[in-house]
């Protein structure tokens, strides 16, 4: 009755049967069947062309984006919650060569287009001052909290009127997807995102994740960065076919429904414990202590986040006999 992270969730069927479809003979590197699939399929979901490609993790694909959208000079304006500050271990500099992350303030690790304007505002136009280049939001954020068609397309229109690239994190954008009620294009490139990192693995996925270009042009670029900073595997086919298997038959919609689906149900029994509203697969809950050690002895493991204060995180699999049952302990307390 495990409720630590989805990412410690086994990878979901489809995924394995691909991987056991794929363990044949082929061309190596990115040069085989699946892989040459992946264009195709994600310019049919995202209904325009992309350009995909499979990483091994979700910082390379971050990181590796934001080293096509930034000069090792600029600043990439991001939430100071956000998963490439607080849990990449520098990687977004690494990566960048060197380029800063500008860090801005925002409830539930929310970036509003006012605090972009006002972050820049603040920034001199000379050879003294680091100038933005970018920015990078993460959609559901590190709070469980997605952004709405009409928050995005506000994000993308400041974007542009600075000047900056757009960048997603999203590690867990199934579930933002599947929030509300805007389609992964609005969700994108309609709102002027240039790359979007597309998680996989915290959805059901084994050890692949995608980096989607809308700016397609970058695709050189990011090729040999990829090669360049480790994450061209050899048999890369076993990533493209475990990426593959959850865009057919909407795989990734049904599970990120399945985790939602699971928080919610949670969420009706913590009531006005809820720091955040639930939005996605991630709760954070008021609990002391003393009743975190009281659930515990119940037999159910989770995240200590901050002084009297819970997360709870729901997976594609999640067994919910162990969800009612949690949601009845919480109720009692």
């Amino acid at each position: 009755m495990r409720f630590f992270s989805d990412n410690a969730a086994p990878a979901c069927p489809a995924v394995m049967d691909a991987l056991v479809e794929a363990n044949r003979l082929t061309t190596a590197y990115d040069g085989d069947e699946w892989s040459a699939r992946l264009d195709g399929a994600f310019s049919d979901l995202f209904e325009t062309d992309v350009r995909a490609f499979w990483v091994t993790t979700g910082t390379a694909a971050n990181c590796l984006a934001l080293a096509a959208l930034c000069p090792p000079h600029g600043s990439i304006l991001t939430h100071r919650y956000a998963h490439i500050e607080q849990d990449e271990a520098g990687a977004p500099g690494f990566y960048t060569h060197g380029a800063k992350l500008t860090l801005l303030d925002g409830e539930g690790a929310k970036i509003a287009p006012e605090a972009i304007d006002r972050a820049i505002g603040l920034i001199r136009n000379d050879v003294h001052q680091v100038q933005p280049h970018a920015m990078s939001i993460t959609n559901a954020t590190e709070y469980g909290l997605t952004y709405s068609r009409a928050e995005m397309q506000a994000l993308g229109d400041v974007a542009k009127a600075h000047g900056l690239r757009f960048h997603v994190d999203g590690a867990r954008f199934a579930n933002a997807v599947v929030s509300g009620e805007a389609s992964p294009a609005e969700l994108t490139w309609k709102a002027g995102v240039d790359a979007l990192s597309f998680g996989f693995i915290k959805n059901g996925g084994m050890n692949a994740e995608a980096l989607i270009l809308f700016d397609t042009e970058l695709a050189d670029v990011i090729a040999v960065m990829k090669k360049r900073a480790g994450h061209l595997l050899s048999k890369g086919r076993y990533s493209a076919a475990q990426i593959l298997a959850m865009l057919e038959n909407n795989v990734w919609i049904d599970n990120a429904r399945a985790a939602n689906g699971a928080a919610a149900t949670l969420a009706e029994a913590c009531g006005d414990r809820l720091i955040y509203p639930v939005e996605a697969n991630e709760l954070f809950v008021k609990m002391t202590a003393d009743e975190a050690a009281a659930i515990r002895a119940k037999g159910f493991d989770f995240y200590d986040w901050a002084p009297g204060e819970v997360r709870l995180v729901t997976s594609w699999d999640q067994d919910m006999d162990a969800v009612c049952k949690l949601a009845v302990a919480i109720s009692a307390l």
